[in-house]
This record gives C-alpha cells, structure tokens and sequence, in this order.
C-alpha cells in the first residue's frame, strides 16, 4: 500500500485549530467549547502521529488504517464540526475521500468524496432555509467540492509517485543484477580465452619435450622453457582479469602484432608448424583479435590434428583483419562450444564479424573488427 503525504492532514489540523481559536477570542470568548474543540483536535493530531509519525519506518506492508480506526477519524472529524462554532472544520472532512484513497483505492475514495459533498448539502438543506439562492453557502459548497477534487488528484500523485518509486527500484535492481552477469561472464570469457590457451601450449610443449627428451636434449629443454613461459603467462593474465575487473580495453596487450608473434612462437615446434603472417600499420592494440587467435591456435592444436597452421593479420584504413587456417579434421557448427560462442559475443559488442569455414581438411576463422 502506498504511504501518503504526513504533513496535508498535520496543516490542515493546524490551520483549523488557530482559525477556530481566534474566531472564539474576537468573537465570544474561548470558553467550553473552545475547549472540547481543541481537545477533538489533538485527539485527531494524536491518532494520526500514531499512524504516520511513530511507525514511519514500519509504514510499507501496511493499510494507512484499519476499519475501526478509520471510523474512528470519521466520528472525531464529526464531533469537531459539531462543535465548532468558526464552521471552519468543515474544510477537514476533505480528508475522508484523501485517506481513503491510500486505505481502500481510487473507487471507494471518489465515492467518499461524492458522499462528503453531498452530506454538506444535506446539511444545508437541513439547517439553512433556501440556502440555494444564497451565495456564501453555494460558495462554500463548491470550495469544499474543489478540495475534495484537489486532495484526490493529490491523493492520485502521490500514489503514482511511489508506484514510480517502486518501478524505478526495481529496474535499477536488475540492471544491477544484470550488469553482475555481465561482469561474471565477461571474466569467464577471459579466464577461458587465456587459461584454456595457455595450458594446451604447456601441453604441446611438454608432449615435445618428452618426444625429444633422448634424441635432442637442446630442444626438448627450450620447450620446457616455452611451457614454464605459457604457465607464467596464464597466471598473469588470470591475475590481470581478477585484479581489473574493468572494460577490457584496460588489459588490451601493448601491442597486437608483438603478442601474436609471442603467441606463435611458444606454439610453434613439434608435430605442428604454425606460421604468422602481418601486412598494414597498427593503430592500436585490439584485445578482441588477441583473444580470437588465442581461440583458433587452442582449437587447431587441441581439437583438429592439424600439423599445418597459418595466422594472418591485416590492417588497413577501415580496421584490422585476423584469419586462423589450419588442415585439421575441422567440425560441425552444432559443436561449437563455450570458447567460441564467447568469441561471437566479443566481436559483436566490437561491433564486428566473425566467420567459420569448416570441413574436412581444415577450418578458417575470419575476424574482421573496424578501428
């Protein structure tokens, strides 16, 4: 249930107590009256600052009253009228239909409001003689009508205000919970694209070694070496995405032709010849190409059986331009798997394409990505 505005109810008790209190001291005298008027008055103040000031932190979960209480504001409402001989108290029942709008909906609160304007001019009928024809009584009939309008359109705020509220907290709740995500599978990306790379290279290299362990002791020590330097890689690179934490341009490489010339290299050797070819100037450095050759070298040496594997990369005005081709077994589109389908995600939010020519006898990966 929406909460209401506290203070409407607060000022207009206020200003209904002074009015009534200075018509009985320039008129006839304060007196019982007076007394019992300001008495219903704080009562009314009382019952209200139990309901909106005591318990403002408790407020959402709950009705603005319950039945009896309502009723029980009512029957005030009515006896300070009774009382007041000011006839300012009137303007107080504005705030049945007002009330009612938080307790019990815009239906019930409008038919109150109807029901208020109508009680008055029951009233009228009841007291005051051809009160139709005159016109302090029609005047105060339709300003007590445009109260009751102006505290339901006040009412209708002041609801749609904390509906608004509420939408707001919750949209900003989920792009929270969405922004998380985000986060979350952009450093599994990471930690896939690097870890996943390094440790086939390690195992290349180590399945080297042990193959020229005996007949070529030299070689079999610099693929050790290459492995000990894709080992320390990967745990730079898993420390730099959990230390980071931010766009990925702050962990692009410092240079894009440098780190695939590294990459190539600690691949290359063995049962498997990797070439790389470079054409064009770079503007600057493109993680998104890094992390596509990362996964089209991973893929060729760990899936395909390729020996033959060929890295191209160019730049012209437009962009840069990154092909994998290698003469492995290739695969079926339906097999395509975490490493790839997070490649597609980074190309797209590069605004850029990606291609797979695959088949039997080899597989192309085309990267395009514009500067």
């Amino acid at each position: 249930m929406s909460r209401p505005v506290p203070w409407i109810p607060g000022v207009l008790y206020g200003a209904v107590l002074f009015g009534g209190v200075y018509y009985a001291v320039i008129g006839p005298g304060p007196g019982a009256g007076t007394a019992g008027f300001a008495a219903l008055l704080g009562a009314l103040i009382a019952l209200d600052g139990r309901d909106w000031g005591l318990d403002r932190r408790r407020w959402r979960g709950r009705r603005v009253a319950s039945g009896a209480v309502f009723a029980l504001r009512v029957l005030l409402l009515c006896a300070v009228t009774a009382v007041d001989a000011s006839g300012l108290s009137r303007v107080l029942f504005v705030l049945v239909p007002f009330l009612a709008f938080f307790a019990y909906g815009s239906a019930v609160a409008v038919g109150l409001g109807v029901g208020c304007v109508a009680t008055l001019a029951g009233a009228f009928t009841l007291s005051v003689p051809h009160w139709q024809v005159r016109a302090e009584y029609i005047s105060d009939l339709l300003m007590f009508a445009l109260g009751v309008v102006l505290a339901l359109a006040m009412a209708a705020v002041a609801v749609r205000e904390q509906q608004a509220r509420a939408r707001l907290e919750g949209t900003l709740a989920q792009v929270a919970d969405l922004s998380a995500a985000r986060e979350r599978n952009r450093l599994a990306r990471e930690i896939h694209d690097s870890l996943g790379h390094h440790l086939t290279a390690i195992g290349i290299q180590l399945e080297k070694a042990e193959a020229f362990a005996s007949l070529d002791p030299q070689a079999s020590a610099q693929a050790v070496s290459h492995a000990r330097w894709s080992a320390n890689r990967a745990l730079d690179e898993v420390r730099a995405s959990v230390r980071t934490l931010g766009p990925e341009s702050e962990s692009e490489p410092a240079g894009l032709s440098r780190a695939l010339a590294d990459l190539v290299h600690h691949l290359d050797g063995g049962s498997r010849r990797i070439t790389l070819e470079m054409s064009g100037v770079e503007r600057r450095p493109l993680l998104v190409l890094y992390r596509a050759a990362q996964e089209g070298l991973t893929n060729a040496c760990r899936h395909s059986g390729a020996t033959e594997i060929e890295v191209h990369l160019a730049y012209d005005k437009r962009g840069a331009r990154l092909r994998v081709v290698d003469n492995g077994s290739g695969f079926d589109a339906a097999e395509e798997g975490f490493g790839l389908s997070g490649l597609r995600e980074r190309v797209r939010l590069a605004e850029g394409t990606v291609a797979i020519d695959s088949a039997p006898g080899g597989t192309v990966l085309t990267v395009g990505v514009p500067w």
